[in-house]
């Protein structure tokens, strides 16, 4: 394997690794507040490729249909579903979520049909770019971008305003920060939001390399999501990037080194690598509050 092979694999681990983390922390983010492990977020992500499939005009414009789009999404999904189920134990909201998921993947399949649908996007999604001797898909340089933007931008809403704190707050203590004064239904929907505003770059990152749209699309990025968030530490959002960036490491790292005979079980590798981290360090890399709560 030449220099110039290793790196694109190492771009590509790195793009994936980018997308697996976005969709991890928009995960991670509302089992912080809610301890939620939310399978619907499959259907979110499926809603926000439709809304990209279905716009016409400046990608400009598209970008923000898609963000709206998640946001709106996700802020219907915590007000109608969730939160008249906010007390009750996590076996019904996990039933919940996954009801959820169905309902809305299956209003999809009503509207659009199931036939695959074609997402028209720039050129530049499908470019090569050329550095130094390497070449590799711009989208790749545009994930990892895109994600370390999201990232700052997280972070800085997280530490330096107070909704950020608020959240924050809820996330170490739930119970403590309405005795404190932060309102429930308002740090809620603020992380179910933010799981809406995390997810849209993802999609569009997810439709550069698929290019086509099913009512189920976001059923397995989202499964893998679920595995890296568990892996790095569910409800912490350093693991959710550990976690991301891990099983993307992972599953090119098995693409790339298993013969082509065994080329198509490359998920199944990648799934018995995750059982035996769980095996050794049930709790995920980075333990938290959160996790001990639920747990």
């Amino acid at each position: 394997m030449t220099w110039q092979e290793s790196m694109g694999y190492v771009m590509d681990a790195l793009s994936l690794g980018s997308l697996y983390a976005l969709f991890a922390l928009s995960i991670s983010v509302v089992f912080g507040v809610m301890r939620l492990v939310n399978f619907a977020q499959g259907a979110l992500v499926a809603a926000g490729a439709y809304a990209l499939a279905a716009t016409r005009g400046p990608f400009a414009l598209r970008i923000v249909v898609v963000l709206v789009v998640c946001v709106i999404a996700a802020l219907l999904m915590e007000r109608v579903a969730f939160r008249p189920l906010r007390d009750a134990d996590p076996d019904t909201l996990l039933v919940a979520s996954f009801s959820v998921s169905v309902l809305l993947e299956n209003g999809i399949l009503l509207i659009f049909g199931s036939a695959p649908k074609g997402v028209e996007l720039p050129h530049y999604f499908v470019q090569q770019v050329s550095l130094g001797g390497l070449s590799f898909p711009l989208l790749d340089a545009i994930a990892i971008g895109l994600t370390i933007v999201m990232l700052l931008l997280l972070v800085f809403f997280l530490t330096r305003t107070d909704m950020g704190l608020s959240i924050r707050a809820a996330a170490g203590d739930f119970t403590m920060a309405r005795l404190m004064g932060v309102r429930a239904d308002y740090v809620v929907s603020i992380a179910f939001g933010l799981s809406g505003l995390l997810a849209a770059p993802a999609v569009l990152i997810f439709m550069g390399t698929t290019g086509l749209t099913v009512p189920n699309v976001g059923d397995i990025p989202v499964l893998a999501a679920f595995a890296a968030v568990t892996i790095g530490g569910l409800g912490s959002l350093t693991g959710s990037l550990i976690g991301g960036y891990l099983f993307g490491i992972l599953t090119v790292a098995f693409q790339a080194l298993l013969p082509s005979g065994l080329g198509s079980y490359r998920d199944v590798f990648v799934f018995a690598i995750v059982l035996a981290l769980l095996a050794v360090r049930p709790q995920g890399i980075v333990q938290t509050e959160a996790l001990r709560t639920r747990v």
